[in-house]
């Protein structure tokens, strides 16, 4: 097939995230199996215009602020200098609405839609901005096919309009060799300690679990917090450590590196990830892959990639003294732990991008028929 991508960014762009991740274990799969595939995204002060990643063509134009301007107009040369097979839009910024500048097939991919949740981050007029452009997808891609990446997401699409029978949901995939849960015996670390690793974002919720680690210690004064990432929202939860006097448990390591993020994922207690709602949820997965257990918000998205009870435990969003009665129960029970983390390895082995890419191929041949 001839593939033509669109997404906000790709993976080298240094703001790259989840779904640069996403889209490129899928896509760069596919290009090694054969298919042509160009990425239209946006570039970065210092970054070629254009590259060849993971297999791709990768063309980059404006920045991630001006791609919004831009973007379409470079999918309309991209389509008139080679028409592809398929047109794959992935809306996890805000859309594009590129199923108006083709008549050849068109999917989206949907890792999340913000939807009301936006306006915990965003200033009120961005995040009014972004909440009325997901507002017309429905009817902007009514003849495309969707691809979502938890059934959440579906589930969204489906109360937002979307036919049900035009949303195909795949999983993403975890890198099971990469993940692993290190050299046995396991060298977990002595004293509880729990890791909130990704960006930090309002909407992220690691204020829940300073704020849990804080309540957890007055019953267990060994359990501690990493807080690994960089993100806007550093500065307000440094203040909140501070001001709940938690300098001793709570310590921002900033960004790591894919080798320390493993070692990490290997060694703690427990991962955390309170946030209010995400596609999927990979670093759970990653943990899970490591042989640790994941502490989740019962939020679209996560409660997919945390099996509460099997893999980990699903807490309300928001409600840190139930964060922190899961944190105690870890702590005081380091057999749970392991079960738990057992039976997490069980569950990333069972998900893989080749998987991944041989579901997303079969979804675009749909397309073709």
């Amino acid at each position: 097939m001839n593939i033509l991508l669109v997404n906000w960014q790709d993976r080298e762009n240094p703001q790259a995230g989840g779904a640069e991740i996403h889209l490129h274990e899928i896509y760069g799969r596919l290009a090694a199996r054969g298919h042509r595939i160009r990425l239209v995204c946006s570039g970065w002060q210092g970054g070629a215009r254009g590259a060849v990643v993971d297999g791709m063509q990768v063309e980059r134009h404006g920045n991630r602020n001006r791609f919004a301007l831009v973007g379409r107009g470079a999918v309309r040369a991209a389509l008139a200098a080679d028409s592809p097979d398929v047109l794959i839009e992935d809306v996890n910024k805000i859309p594009l609405f590129t199923a108006g500048l083709t008549r050849k097939p068109v999917g989206v991919i949907i890792p999340h839609l913000f939807g009301s949740t936006v306006f915990q981050e965003a200033p009120w007029p961005v995040a009014a901005a972004v909440w009325l452009l997901e507002r017309p997808i429905p009817l902007a891609y009514r003849r495309a096919s969707f691809h979502a990446i938890s059934e959440s997401t579906r589930e969204d699409l489906v109360a937002r309009g979307v036919p049900r029978e035009r949303i195909v949901v795949i999983h993403p995939g975890v890198d099971a060799e990469r993940y692993h849960p290190g050299s046995l015996p396991r060298q977990r670390a002595p004293d509880p300690v729990f890791l909130y690793i990704g960006r930090l974002r309002r909407y992220k919720g690691v204020e829940w679990a300073i704020r849990a680690t804080g309540l957890a210690r007055q019953t267990d004064p060994r359990l501690r917090l990493l807080v690994a990432g960089s993100g806007e929202d550093r500065g307000r939860l440094e203040a909140l450590r501070d001001r709940l006097g938690l300098q001793e448990a709570v310590e921002f390591l900033g960004f790591v590196s894919e080798t320390r993020k493993l070692e990490l994922l290997q060694t703690v207690w427990a991962n955390v990830f309170p946030s209010a709602k995400e596609g999927w949820g990979i670093t759970n997965v990653e943990a899970a892959a490591c042989g640790t257990p994941s502490l989740a918000s019962d939020s679209p998205g996560l409660r997919e990639s945390v099996q509460h009870g099997e893999t980990g435990y699903l807490v309300p969003h928001g409600v840190p003294e139930a964060l922190a009665a899961r944190m105690l129960d870890l702590a005081g029970d380091p057999q749970l732990v392991e079960r738990l983390g057992t039976q997490g390895r069980q569950f990333a082995e069972s998900l893989s991008w080749d998987r991944a890419a041989d579901e997303t191929e079969r979804w675009m041949e749909g397309m073709l028929v």
